[in-house]
């Protein structure tokens, strides 16, 4: 193996550690933005963890995060707190630092 080859391979190695932890810390922010949407909610305890999931899965149904927006924010305006896109999106934007951290840290 040539050495432009195992640096290539270095470098394939760091993207996918990069992107692992880029996927990681979104599932961590979508998890700490549904605990915030549950305490708003007047949610608790277990009822707050099983919010949190949903948020965490409404993820997956299109790409990109405007559906965990679009989620939390139909969900708290249902129950009557009110509550903007932006300000979703400002918290949204808050806690991805926070969850990168957690997962840099390894917690």
């Amino acid at each position: 193996m040539s050495t432009f080859d195992k640096r290539e391979e270095g470098f394939e190695k760091k993207f996918a550690l990069d992107e692992e932890q880029k996927f990681k810390a979104e599932v961590r922010r979508n998890k700490l933005l549904g605990l915030w949407a549950a305490e708003k909610l007047g949610l608790s305890g277990d009822a707050a963890t099983a919010y949190s999931k949903e948020v965490v899965a409404a993820d997956f149904e299109q790409a990109g995060d405007k559906d965990v927006q679009d989620k939390v924010v139909k969900d708290l305006t249902a129950k009557g707190v009110a509550v903007t896109a932006q300000e979703v999106r400002v918290k949204m934007d808050e806690l991805i630092a926070v969850a990168a951290a957690q997962v840099k840290a390894g917690s």
